[in-house]
């Protein structure tokens, strides 16, 4: 048997590998529904909250550096501590919660 060449590329050709896809606003309505996942879900919210909060609070960093040069920045190493324990426990009780 003899396997002929059609002249096609066989695989994608580089002009088709940089082209970009479409985004969401190029997809055409077809009255599918998608449903995300409840992880999929939670990141979208968590995603919206962090496009809301601003990254640096300027005056805040300020007010902080201030409080170093003057020697009034206080350190409370309990809170520190406890904030840590509190995450610790939160990510274990998560972890658990997926486990079961």
């Amino acid at each position: 048997m003899k396997v002929e060449s059609l002249g096609k590329p066989v695989g994608p050709t580089p002009a088709t590998e940089a082209r970009p896809r479409p985004g969401p606003a190029y997809i055409a309505n077809t009255g599918e529904q998608v449903q995300l996942s409840p992880l999929g879900s939670t990141l979208q919210k968590a995603e919206a909250a962090l496009a809301e909060t601003p990254s640096i609070d300027r005056a805040r960093v300020e007010e902080i550096k201030q409080a170093i040069r003057e020697g009034r920045f206080k350190i409370d190493t309990d809170r520190i501590a406890d904030g840590l324990i509190n995450e610790v426990r939160q990510m274990f009780d998560s972890k658990i919660g997926r486990d079961q």
